[in-house]
């Protein structure tokens, strides 16, 4: 499939863009749905714009809406549940469907199923306890690195040394989700690949002063760098885009999604998660890749609004 849309922009009828929303990641939401609805008016789209709120289901009942184009991260827009209620209601939307957005939103069952195909991902241990982080300390050792299970952007993350700060950063990472995950920490370059209609894009690689590549390197800094190319030999990148392209069938992602992947001493990849509405603001990475790509940002909206088109009819 061309990573081009070829279709005429009026062909999309009226489009929805779908931002905000109540999650944690409502303020990067905010800034993607913003840039995506100028794109695609800009384009020709007859698209409007709806912050999705306590209203969403009376705004679905009053508008007439011929596609939705997601840009919802996190919880309620991007973990299947608005994409069922798309469904229900019978209007076509970009990106992956409910089951691939629920398991991509479960870091730790993408775990299981990439560790279930032998696809390499850090060890990792669940904590809902003090004895669970303990447990966790003995058997993985330090450093490592605590997650919310069901958290996108880096929210709630912390890198942790001991075993108090571990138990700090749980109960920390346990306001935002009930689930929390903990990994081995991988040291070496971090770098994001971006699938688009099928295709692998050119990977990026990430470096930043901070700790790891967290909320504010990804949103606010000025000093994390990006790598166009990469920085891996061919034959490397080449290893990376066919791990994320597996990864990614795995998962069952369509339309458009970014993979995170670590690279340790040795040469190894490690894959982190996937994210399935990956940031679409300035800061953001699909829109850096897509332009190694050769598309510009107006381009990669069409091709992501396409694939709502030909990939469900």
């Amino acid at each position: 499939m061309s990573l081009h849309s070829s279709l005429d922009p009026k062909a999309f009828g009226r489009v929805a863009v779908l931002f905000g929303g109540k999650s944690a990641e409502r303020e990067v939401s905010l800034k993607s749905g913003k840039a995506v609805l100028g794109a695609l008016q800009a384009a020709g789209v007859d698209a409007f714009g709806i912050d999705v709120g306590d209203d969403f289901l009376a705004r679905l009942n009053a508008e007439k809406i011929d596609r939705a184009f997601i840009v919802l991260h996190g919880r309620g827009g991007e973990d299947g549940s608005m994409q069922g209620l798309l469904e229900c209601a019978g209007i076509p939307y970009t990106g992956s469907g409910i089951l691939a957005s629920a398991l991509a939103m479960d870091k730790l069952r993408t775990k299981q199923v990439w560790h279930s195909l032998g696809l390499p991902t850090p060890r990792h241990a669940v904590l809902s306890s003090q004895a669970d982080c303990e447990a966790a300390a003995a058997e993985l050792g330090f450093p490592l690195i605590v997650k919310p299970a069901h958290e996108g952007s880096s929210i709630g993350m912390a890198k942790v040394d001991s075993v108090e700060a571990l138990i700090a950063a749980w109960q920390d990472a346990a306001r935002y989700d009930s689930q929390v995950l903990v990994e081995q920490w991988i040291a070496g370059p971090e770098f994001t690949v971006a699938v688009l209609r099928g295709q692998v894009l050119p990977p990026i690689g990430l470096g930043t002063p901070h700790s790891f590549y967290d909320y504010d390197a990804k949103y606010l800094a000025d000093d994390t760098q990006y790598r166009m190319p990469c920085g891996l030999s061919a034959e490397k990148e080449a290893e990376l885009k066919e791990l994320t392209a597996r990864a990614c069938e795995a998962v069952g992602t369509q339309g458009w999604a970014r993979a995170d992947v670590m690279q340790d001493a040795s040469g190894q990849f490690w894959l982190l998660e996937v994210n399935t509405v990956p940031g679409m603001t300035d800061h953001s990475l699909v829109p850096m890749a897509a332009r190694a790509a050769g598309l510009d940002f107006q381009q990669l909206v069409l091709a992501i609004l396409a694939d709502s088109v030909e990939a469900r009819g």
